[in-house]
């Protein structure tokens, strides 16, 4: 048996206090962090704040209206209060609703965020994340930093003292620091919904059947929800089902279309047909999805997603206009596509005049490889592109220049990037056609793609290059919203580049229709690209 005096006997009963008090410090540290995160984000078109706190209830204060309650889907009794706060004027495109009556005109502006919560749910998640951890650090640096503070300040010789009066009660005194620091810090944020005294709160019947079935109201949001939330509800589900029946649509069509492919039907002219070309290695092939001017129509998101998973897509190009306004609270628009991108597959964007430098940076933190001049390169093609040079925000007086950088000097620019580069660019991805001109002229770039004319043209020969301009996948039509059921036609293509010629092989044209009708084209050629003239480019 040990010494109880020997050196070894003493050093043990030294270290574990210490231990003991370091695990306390991180406990404390990381509930106080957890019970104590916030973060500004949106909510649908409002300014909102989230709070965690420990009351197992996500609740959402709407102020004097009142709140709406629903169990909290986290663990450890956790949840989240978020208090909405104004639509921000920079979100110019919605009136300002003066009554509760005219709050039920902004339909389309709440069903742009209901058509796809998750978005918001993993940006929250994450930003709350990430605050916790900051919040935990400072925590912990605080409590090591004081420490040591008082440690100095007390001095050697008054610790040793101290100790000696400490010691015989210290597991006791260590194990009471770290319950009162854990039970006060919980206890600050709030108390478990267990714990709480029971109030009589009714469950709204107007969320029957959707995600807040069973949701508690209070307060005068009660008579507002049961006055407009129907309506809400029923706008709803009919963007669900339109875009359920699109998706189903397009799945079938997509079926048929690769039945097609995989067994070609005997020409009866003996002239080949559409699809037919000349052999390709299709193992080799790198396969494109081009899609445009989304414009928060989250609802073609899943379609989206079928044609990438359909086609084995190895990467997405977004040709700009992702978001409507370029607007803080469409943050979830692009968290939104970006997860309808299957894992294993880049998300290529080149940001057009409604996006702003804020979505872009929402949209490369949702994992999107956002454009800014320089080349990327995925799966060996070559990719240049930029954000566009102008601007356009609804109801703040239209388009104007975003920067110092107008579009002719934009265009230069590129053009003096894509000759300047030595391995050669396979691609310029820009939102606004006119902008790609001079590279197209300049013949150092084989193959264009934009969008922003809300029409498709092309592919057409442009001087020694290939123009192709995508029509909207938002199915954007001029005066009509691009949320809800589609008021336009909604259009991807699907495009294959060959890596040895690098040169775009063919491309299918995917459409779907308002009435939730979808097409898939056959393989159409893409036009041959002549080769640059050591004389300049040829003339059109």
């Amino acid at each position: 048996m040990s010494d109880p005096s020997s050196p070894e006997a003493r050093a043990e009963r030294r270290w574990w206090p210490r231990v003991l008090l370091l695990v306390a410090a991180v406990l404390v540290s990381l509930t106080f962090g957890i019970t104590t995160a916030s973060v500004e984000s949106s909510l649908g078109p409002h300014e909102a704040r989230y709070d965690v706190t420990t009351d197992d209830t996500v609740t959402i204060d709407l102020g004097p209206l009142g709140t709406l309650q629903i169990d909290s889907p986290l663990p450890l009794t956790l949840g989240v209060r978020v208090t909405v706060q104004e639509i921000p004027a920079s979100v110019t495109e919605l009136d300002q609703a003066r009554t509760l009556a005219a709050l039920s005109g902004d339909l389309q502006s709440y069903l742009q965020f209901f058509s796809g919560p998750q978005a918001t749910v993993q940006d929250v998640a994450r930003a709350l994340g990430a605050e916790a951890l900051e919040r935990t650090a400072l925590a912990l640096g605080v409590l090591v930093g004081g420490w040591y503070l008082v440690r100095f300040l007390v001095g050697p010789a008054r610790r040793v003292e101290l100790h000696d009066r400490v010691r015989p009660h210290l597991r006791s005194v260590v194990v009471g620091i770290v319950v009162v620091g854990l039970v006060g810090t919980v206890l600050t944020s709030s108390v478990g919904r267990r714990d709480r005294p029971s109030a009589s709160q009714r469950a709204s019947t107007v969320f029957d059947g959707t995600p807040l079935e069973g949701a508690r109201v209070t307060g005068r949001l009660g008579g507002v929800i049961d006055t407009y939330g129907g309506q809400v509800v029923a706008e709803l589900r009919k963007n669900e089902k339109f875009y359920a029946e699109a998706n189903a649509s397009l799945q079938a069509a997509w079926d048929e279309r690769q039945e097609l492919l995989d067994h070609p039907e005997p020409s009866t002219t003996g002239s080949p047909s559409p699809e037919a070309s000349e052999p390709e290695d299709d193992e080799n092939l790198v396969t494109a999805v081009v899609v445009s001017d989304l414009h928060c129509n989250v609802g073609m998101a899943p379609l989206i997603r079928t044609v990438v998973e359909g086609s084995g897509a190895d990467l997405v190009l977004d040709a700009g206009d992702t978001t409507i306004n370029g607007t803080s609270v469409e943050q979830y628009c692009v968290t939104t596509f970006a997860r309808a991108v299957p894992d294993g597959v880049e998300l290529v964007t080149s940001p057009g005049n409604h996006d702003s430098a804020e979505t872009s940076r929402n949209y490369a933190r949702a994992g999107a490889t956002v454009l800014d001049g320089s080349v990327v390169e995925v799966d060996g093609l070559r990719i240049l592109g930029d954000r566009d040079p102008n601007e356009t925000r609804v109801g703040a007086g239209g388009t104007a220049q975003a920067g110092k950088e107008s579009a002719a000097d934009e265009a230069q620019r590129l053009a003096d990037v894509a000759c300047d580069d030595e391995e050669g660019v396979d691609l310029l991805l820009i939102h606004t056609p006119g902008v790609g001109e001079r590279a197209l002229a300049s013949g150092c770039v084989p193959a264009q793609i934009s969008g922003h004319l809300h029409h498709r043209y092309g592919p057409e020969r442009v001087d020694d290059a290939v123009r192709y301009i995508s029509s909207s996948t938002a199915g954007a039509t001029l005066g009509q919203p691009t949320v809800g059921p589609l008021n336009g036609v909604a259009e991807m293509t699907v495009l294959r580049w060959n890596p040895d010629t690098r040169r775009f092989v063919d491309y299918q044209l995917i459409q779907v229709r308002p009435d939730a009708t979808a097409t898939v084209s056959p393989r159409l050629k893409w036009p041959a690209a002549l080769p640059p003239s050591v004389d300049g480019p040829s003339p059109v």
